[in-house]
């Protein structure tokens, strides 16, 4: 459905309609019963000054182009049951799409039920949401409360799962290890059994982690659908790490099966320009300008490539960071960051983005960036800041460069 905006549109309402973007992966979400989706996280509001913004439109101008389904929110939820579904459904919604209105939508019903009689599936439901807007300690509140007072199975699963995924995702590799225990006592199987390998290979031990979990997998024919995916994709993250060629058959296993899991396209389409294959990069991007990691992706690889619309997904990109800048919404740092090191060759600006992620967010892809920023700005405070803590964990990526 595409809708013309008039130029009175309030500033206030464009406020409320932050623009598509899909972040760095902070790691995958799993409900029981609910399908498997790349994490939406959003990194802290990033204040600059006012950018240059277009505001003389004509009344027919095409401003944006919303999604062909939108909530219907006009009435609100019945029961806390009823309630509770809404919200799974567009947390779901924002990870298939990269489209972080429909986090909004799901903070707004959060918000108008009363704490009091908020369930444990609702805190769950709640912390997941935090997660996925950076609020870390938020999340961790609800997720722990859960866990010390629920006396349901599921919800204690869904809570050791979360708060593993976040300890991982902000580089507490010893708390991430407890949780994932905890999880393969209460819940034996491949997606444990992920999460531990997850561990093991952010702390010196990636090719007997990649080795053990594969042989799980292959062993494990009778496992659910969503647990074999959760596998594959593990997997072609700790081969990724190791700078194994099956990176990306596992990958490929999993967009077979799930192409909108918006965060393993973006690690494939992420390891075929590392490997500078353009045309395979161009075609997992395809259709995906409107979020954020995929469109930055696509441009250094039409850049690369000598695309002649290379120039002009750019210009859309500084159009979208300048506004997102002025709105006060600025919510992917990594991403920015490495359109500013990638394509505006600014690699001081990019280190201070790079860097500013990396505080709360600490996936081998943040590492990297940060790296090269700071190899390109030569910065060896930040590199030497980097190495050492690389060094804490023997943590190795061949992603990562080298470093004297």
């Amino acid at each position: 459905m595409t809708c013309s905006v008039k130029t009175t549109l309030r500033r206030s309402d464009i406020r409320r309609h932050p623009a598509i973007s899909f972040p760095a992966r902070p790691g995958r979400a799993f409900w029981l019963g609910f399908s498997l989706a790349g994490s939406l996280l959003a990194v802290p509001v990033v204040t600059a000054a006012p950018s240059s913004i277009q505001n003389d439109f004509s009344d027919n101008a095409v401003l944006a182009t919303l999604p062909d389904v939108s909530p219907n929110l006009s009435s609100a939820p019945k029961n806390v049951d009823e309630l509770a579904d809404e919200v799974q459904q567009l947390i779901g919604q924002a990870r298939k799409t990269g489209d972080p209105r429909f986090l909004g939508y799901a903070e707004r019903l959060l918000g108008d039920w009363p704490e009091p009689d908020f369930t444990d599936r609702l805190r769950v439901l709640r912390a997941t949401l935090a997660q996925s807007l950076h609020r870390f300690d938020l999340a961790r509140q609800d997720l722990e409360r859960v866990l010390q007072t629920t006396d349901q199975r599921r919800q204690r699963i869904q809570s050791r799962l979360t708060l593993a995924n976040l300890e991982l995702v902000q580089g507490r590799y010893v708390k991430a290890r407890e949780h994932c225990q905890a999880l393969a006592d209460l819940y034996p199987g491949l997606i444990a059994a992920s999460c531990l390998a997850q561990t093991e290979a952010r702390t010196g031990r990636a090719e007997s982690a990649y080795r053990r979990l594969r042989g799980q997998l292959a062993s494990a024919s009778n496992a659910d659908p969503t647990s074999q995916l959760w596998a594959e994709g593990t997997l072609g993250d700790l081969a990724a790490q190791l700078g194994l060629d099956s990176a990306a058959v596992h990958w490929g296993a999993v967009l077979q099966q799930s192409p909108d899991d918006l965060y393993t396209r973006a690690q494939l389409a992420d390891w075929q320009l590392q490997a500078s294959n353009l045309q395979a990069t161009l075609a997992l991007t395809k259709g995906y300008d409107q979020v954020d990691a995929l469109a930055v992706i696509r441009a250094i690889a039409l850049r690369e490539a000598g695309a002649p619309e290379a120039e002009a997904l750019a210009d859309s990109l500084r159009e979208r960071f300048a506004e997102a800048q002025w709105r006060g919404t600025l919510l992917h740092q990594r991403d920015f960051a490495r359109f500013q090191l990638d394509i505006e060759n600014r690699p001081a600006l990019a280190l201070k983005h790079a860097l500013a992620n990396w505080e709360t967010q600490r996936e081998p892809l943040d590492t990297r960036l940060v790296l090269r920023a700071a190899q390109s700005a030569a910065d060896q405070s930040a590199l030497k800041r980097l190495q050492q803590w690389l060094a804490q964990y023997d943590q190795t990526d061949h992603r990562y460069p080298e470093t004297p």
